[in-house]
């Protein structure tokens, strides 16, 4: 009997007995949807029906983020193709509610209320999508709106993406100096492209040297014995911060064509730092001729020392101020305070006797004995020389600038005595709103001495930044910074000295990562456009500009502005003077 295969017996068997893979025609599942699938999502459950409800909460699968990052999203979005198609007297049916519902409105931290909606991608004022920002009324007590960043957050505790951004008011500053209508915009130019420029920074040589210099005290560098802080005391000394035109060294220098470019130290040092500051400042440029003067008008901001101006949560303006409080920590006011700590903190940290100091070959070329009482602070006045010139320039372009320097220290070395430049740094509060997260000075300076100066750079980059710059320029041997604190946190009147750290300026300009060449490089190109406005003018005439940093933008905006611009305020106010004091006479 021949062997039967297996093909014979499945040709056997009866149609409908057939075994195997179904066909398309026996497809039970067909025309049922099934949720989106992708092989690269990670695996959490098998599938989440209720995943659109949640998206509803979060602005869908579109406002992922790292809280949501590891929840399941198969089926996100897809509920709605499983859902049961009601009957049509079924769909009509609704319960009638005859309960009261709250008329209240839900308030969210800040006290202003919070609109909470679905969350569509882009909708301002909604608990999700990816608009950015919520706005509610003023937080914590303070006046003015504010802006919640809400992203995948909720209410107003979103994540932070920036130090306290959350809770930082908006700013409107005012500008330093007036627009007036007679004056003509020439350039604007954003920090951005400054950052970018770079010169080799030229070495200086001295030209010549006026005033003298008292020792400075030791004593200070030394930790403040508890409970007996020292006194900030209030000096009367005769100093001087005379703008370029009008010191007759400068003028002297420039008939006997020293140079082609002239500034001070603090002028300069706002120019070659000009984007880190915040606040508005400006320069007025006098070009006469081929010279070029860099001055500073009466009663600029630039001579007011900052304080916390490049905190994330500056200071309150003194229109946001709501109280006694707060008035005594407004920009304006702590530059006050800080500019009088500055003052006197460097004639306090010196020891003065007229046999134990050191005299520069000329006197001090501002004082006049015959009509000033008070005697003269210890102050040297450096006039040191640059050469900004480039390859390929077919004459040397040579800037002078007076530099300055406030005491001597004796070198332990036996060497030659240490110049040193003498700033402090002043507390107000560090609990008060715009201290910039500050630590407590009293009991963190010694135990954290490095966390509190990193604060500092941060909160005050655009002031530290200028006075390593200046005590570059005077080639300065030494930094010396003094921490001042308020004697009562609630009062400007009383301070105390905590201590003092010394640094050398180089290598302080390296901690605060300030590139000198970029600033000689900002320099140089501001003297370019100056000098190319001008070409072919007669050297007998005179044009000035006004520099203007924007108070709200980090932009440099160049004026041409009339030749009489600021004199004839400054002869009324002269005038205004005058009369004051004859009045006083009379009386």
């Amino acid at each position: 009997m021949a062997p039967i295969s297996i093909a014979d017996i499945v040709a056997a068997l009866p149609a409908e007995d057939t075994w195997g893979p179904a066909t398309a025609a026996d497809n039970m599942l067909e025309g049922v949807p099934y949720a989106p699938f992708s092989k690269g999502d990670k695996l959490g459950r098998m599938a989440d029906w209720t995943a659109d409800s949640k998206d509803r909460d979060r602005g869908g699968r579109q406002q992922y983020n790292r809280s949501y990052r590891d929840q399941q999203v198969y089926g996100a979005g897809s509920s709605s193709l499983f859902a049961v198609q009601v009957a049509e007297d079924e769909s009509s049916f609704s319960v009638v509610d005859n309960t009261r519902t709250s008329g209240k409105r839900t308030f969210g931290r800040g006290g202003g209320t919070v609109f909470r909606g679905r969350g569509q991608r882009g909708g301002v004022g909604q608990r999700g999508g990816r608009a950015g920002f919520q706005r509610v009324g003023a937080g914590r007590g303070q006046g003015g709106d504010r802006y919640y960043d809400n992203r995948g957050g909720r209410g107003n505790r979103g994540r932070r993406f920036g130090w306290k951004d959350y809770d930082k008011p908006q700013r409107t500053r005012e500008p330093s100096v007036n627009i007036r209508p007679d004056w003509s915009m020439l350039e604007e130019v954003d920090f951005n492209r400054l950052s970018k420029l770079n010169l080799q920074a030229p070495d200086g040589e001295d030209i010549d040297k006026y005033g003298f210099l008292h020792y400075y005290d030791r004593s200070y560098d030394k930790a403040p014995v508890k409970n007996a802080e020292r006194r900030l005391q209030s000096l009367d000394r005769a100093a001087y911060n005379v703008t370029t035109s009008q010191d007759p060294v400068i003028q002297e220098l420039a008939e006997k064509n020293e140079a082609t470019i002239f500034a001070t130290s603090d002028i300069l040092s706002l120019l070659m730092c000009a984007p880190r500051s915040v606040y508005s400042w400006d320069i007025v440029i006098v070009h006469q001729g081929n010279k070029i003067y860099f001055d500073k008008r009466e009663g600029a901001s630039l001579d007011l020392v900052t304080v916390n101006e490049n905190a994330a949560d500056a200071p309150l303006e003194a229109a946001e101020a709501s109280g006694k409080q707060d008035a005594i920590n407004t920009p304006n006011a702590l530059a006050m305070e800080a500019t009088f700590i500055n003052h006197n903190f460097a004639l306090q940290t010196v020891t003065e006797s007229n046999t134990a100091k050191v005299e520069f070959s000329h006197p001090n070329p501002f004082y006049n004995a015959d009509e000033e009482t008070e005697p003269l602070a210890s102050k040297g006045y450096k006039y040191r020389r640059f050469n900004l010139s480039l390859e390929g320039d077919e004459e040397p372009l040579n800037l002078v600038v007076r530099a300055e320097v406030d005491a001597v220290l004796k070198n332990p070395t036996g060497g030659e005595d240490q110049q040193l430049i003498i700033k402090a740094l002043n507390e107000f509060d560090s609990k008060a709103q715009g201290s910039g997260g500050s630590l407590d000075w009293r009991s963190k300076l010694y135990s954290q001495r490095g966390a509190v100066i990193a604060t500092e750079m941060k909160n005050n980059s655009s002031k530290l930044a200028r006075w390593t710059t200046q005590a570059i320029l005077a080639k300065a041997d030494g930094m010396k910074l003094g921490f001042v604190s308020r004697a009562n946190p609630r009062s400007a009147a009383g301070h105390v000295v905590l201590g003092v750290a010394g640094y050398k300026p180089r290598e302080f300009a390296a901690q605060m990562n300030l590139n000198l060449g970029n600033g000689w490089g900002i320099v140089r190109t501001i003297v370019d456009r100056i000098r190319a406005l001008d070409a072919g003018d007669d050297e007998d005439k005179v044009n000035k500009y006004i520099l203007i940093k924007d108070p709200n933008r980090p932009v440099l905006r160049l004026y041409s502005i009339p030749t009489t611009t600021f004199e004839e305020d400054e002869e009324a106010e002269e005038e205004q003077q005058e009369t004051k004091a004859e009045d006083e006479e009379e009386a």
